[in-house]
């Protein structure tokens, strides 16, 4: 059958992701963990994937690829993408790769890697990773060295097992609350871990889409627009809170007690101010984030450091100046003390715990945060995109207005009501528009100011 679409595939330290059939397929995936595997050089790597139907095919070709070169492969099977992650520390691993393409839509999968601390591996890493794969020398072993596969299927249950011995989730006093939970894991990897995680803090939970078979009910991306069935299933059951994940479990949004889906900007929002109501330091977030978590991050006293988009950039960032509590505006919380990922499990935690000990709802916090006015878009990546970037911000004086100007990722221009971003994805061939202001009008003028010279 002749292809109709171009191939699609963005690799990246956010991962090697595709389309199956169309810019990722079995040769691919095995050649690039042949190549991680050849860059480690020996020992044991963890091995663990989403829900996806693709799933098994991805990780059996990771898996040859591993094993050929000689690595011992630990496969723990369909867990959450933070799972990989504890488990990399606490076997003393090498390193690990989940099979994940996380929150794109159904057809797309991944490979993710980790270094032996657990963490994405860095730009250096994965450079060295890229230059093996593009060489194609890898380090084949003959039939007397080949690596073994082992299964270890116990780590979610570690997985909630450490998170609720954190002592930053106030389990006493969650579970004194008996919160009511509806929770949509859109069939993906968080399917049985954050239901559980929930019933063992002593709320009681009632689940939508957790049948952990990846069929994905609705688009993936945990975003308001896709979660208005879960809005109305917490409304009919008269819920205290909804949780959502995205199919790998490190995202997580919100729904308050009336059905109104949160942004997913606020959960690392409300993440930061519980861990700032127990200890001071420094907070990170990525230049995407929205203002209002640095607001509150600056009124506990806490100094704000933004990082470039993607997990490996913030953790570098937060292990840098030691921050206490990171992540990403989409969802995304990281707790170092933990683990150093993005992780659904500890966000919830930190959620319920904020919850118990303000003796509020969700919607009286969120009223307590500064309102501003945010536009999220997306778009095709055009060739000349650097080109038409350039030339923006020539012109931006003209367009914009006052501004100071960071260019580590994209453009990101600040002004003193709000932000605009231009930057080109980590995991898709588009490229993002954000802006927030603290007027809707300025929102609109400056989407339509940017958009006209975009569109143009």
């Amino acid at each position: 059958m002749k292809r109709t679409n171009a191939p699609q595939l963005v690799a990246s330290t956010s991962g090697v992701r595709g389309i199956v059939g169309n810019g990722l397929d079995p040769i691919l995936v095995t050649r690039y963990a042949a190549a991680f595997g050849t860059y480690l050089k020996r020992g044991r790597i963890v091995l663990g994937r989403d829900s996806r139907t693709t799933g098994p095919m991805v990780a059996r070709a990771a898996i040859a690829g591993l094993t050929a070169v000689g690595i011992d492969v630990i496969d723990i099977g369909m867990v959450p993408t933070p799972t990989v992650e504890i488990a990399i520390k606490e076997l003393g691993a090498q390193g690990g790769i989940c099979v994940t393409a996380s929150h794109n839509p159904a057809p797309w999968n991944a490979l993710k890697f980790f270094n032996a601390r657990g963490e994405f591996v860095t730009p250096d890493q994965y450079a060295s990773l890229d230059a093996i794969f593009q060489s194609g020398d890898f380090a084949w072993k003959d039939h007397r060295r080949v690596g073994t596969v082992t299964e270890q299927p116990e780590f979610v249950e570690l997985h909630i097992k450490r998170t609720l011995q954190q002592k930053a989730v106030a389990k006493r006093y969650i579970t004194k609350q008996r919160y009511k939970v509806v929770i949509d894991a859109i069939n993906g990897a968080g399917s049985y871990a954050l239901p559980e995680l929930c019933r063992r803090l002593g709320c009681r939970v009632w689940t939508m889409n957790t049948d952990g078979d990846g069929n994905f009910v609705h688009e993936p991306e945990p975003i308001p627009k896709n979660l208005k069935a879960l809005g109305a299933e917490v409304q009919r059951r008269k819920a205290d809170i909804g949780l959502a994940c995205d199919p790998d479990a490190d995202r997580l949004v919100l729904v308050d007690e009336t059905g109104t889906v949160i942004s997913e900007e606020l959960t690392l929002t409300i993440a930061v101010m519980e861990i700032l109501r127990q200890q001071r330091g420094p907070v990170v977030i990525n230049l995407s984030t929205s203002r209002v978590t640095a607001d509150v991050a600056k009124a506990h006293g806490s100094r704000v450091h933004y990082a470039k988009v993607g997990e490996a950039n913030v953790v570098a960032m937060m292990n840098k100046v030691k921050a206490v509590i990171g992540g990403e505006g989409n969802g995304g919380v990281i707790y170092p003390q933990f683990h150093a990922g993005r992780d659904a499990l500890i966000g919830a935690g930190l959620v319920l715990s904020a919850l118990a000990m303000s003796g509020r709802s969700l919607s009286e916090i969120v009223a307590g945060f500064p309102v501003y006015h945010a536009v999220k878009t997306k778009a095709p990546l055009p060739a000349d995109f650097e080109r038409r970037l350039v030339q923006f911000e020539r012109e931006a004086d003209q367009r914009l207005g006052e501004f100071s100007l960071d260019r580590r990722d994209g453009l990101r221009f600040d002004f003193s009501d709000g932000w605009l971003q231009l930057r080109k994805s980590n995991t898709e061939p588009i490229y993002r528009l954000i802006i927030e202001t603290n007027q809707r009008a300025r929102t609109r003028d400056l989407l339509a100011a940017t958009r006209a010279f975009f569109d143009a």
